[in-house]
């Protein structure tokens, strides 16, 4: 398929996890893609697997919770590229704790980079999307919909991405941009190896996040986002689309 021949994606969170597969996943239909994250030397490692294959992406360092780097980032796009057709916002972060122990910087730091990065990286490309009539995609999570354990942070970051995503859907339904998000769960990513859990932890609880079908890859992920931001995806707006594996069936 190449369903996005001469179309322009920007992907944040695109060294690592789904942000990688999504990026690599619509390059190779097409897509001339900026990519972005924190990391340089994955970024770089990226776009040369891209250009290998014979797609068409460029790398730019950026920083999603820093002041004025959003439509720092978009205009760089812009001047690449002239256009954005979609927007596939999968950069994030977690961290465990137990609700009354979660310092007040790691609640503000999840909160700027899931939920205040995300807002601003639509607020700045918005007119661009009503001029491209494109689409938004962004990144909730099985955490969106029902209560994560040691994730309270997270959860109310991922919750405030699914507001946002239907508010944006509702706004700028008739102006010709759709808006959705993606609600992985129990995907194998960078984000959730390394993690510590409290001391206290009940690992029974880990039975609510734990899908019916065992872990997934993020391409799994990816093709529901290319699926989103293409003309398949044309009715569909303001909707939050589980990828879990069954876990809230």
């Amino acid at each position: 398929m190449k369903r996005f021949d001469d179309k322009v994606v920007m992907v944040t969170g695109a060294a690592s996890g789904i942000g990688r597969a999504a990026a690599l996943r619509m390059a190779s239909e097409g897509a001339k893609v900026f990519c972005t994250d924190i990391n340089q030397l994955a970024l770089d490692e990226l776009v040369d697997e891209i250009s290998q294959q014979g797609g068409n992406a460029v790398a730019r360092v950026f920083d999603i919770a820093a002041v004025g780097a959003a439509e720092d980032c978009l205009a760089a796009l812009l001047e690449q590229w002239g256009r954005i057709d979609a927007l596939v916002n999968m950069a994030g972060i977690l961290r465990f704790a137990n609700a009354h122990e979660t310092p007040l910087e790691v609640w503000q730091q999840i909160i700027a980079v899931n939920l205040t990065g995300t807002f601003m990286l639509c607020k700045a490309a918005l007119p661009e999307l009503v001029k491209s009539q494109g689409a938004i995609i962004n990144a909730a999570s099985t955490a969106s919909l029902q209560g994560l354990p040691w994730g309270v942070a997270y959860g109310a970051s991922k919750g405030g991405v699914l507001a946002l995503t239907r508010s944006i859907a509702v706004e700028y339904a008739k102006r010709g941009v759709r808006a959705n998000c993606v609600c992985p769960g129990d995907i194998t990513t960078g984000m959730v190896q390394g993690l510590s859990f409290p001391d206290d932890a009940d690992f029974e609880l880990l039975s609510r996040i734990t899908s019916l079908t065992g872990a997934k890859g993020p391409e799994v992920v990816a093709g529901v986002i290319a699926m989103l931001a293409s003309d398949d995806g044309i009715h569909i707006t303001g909707e939050e689309i589980r990828v879990d594996g069954g876990i809230l069936a």
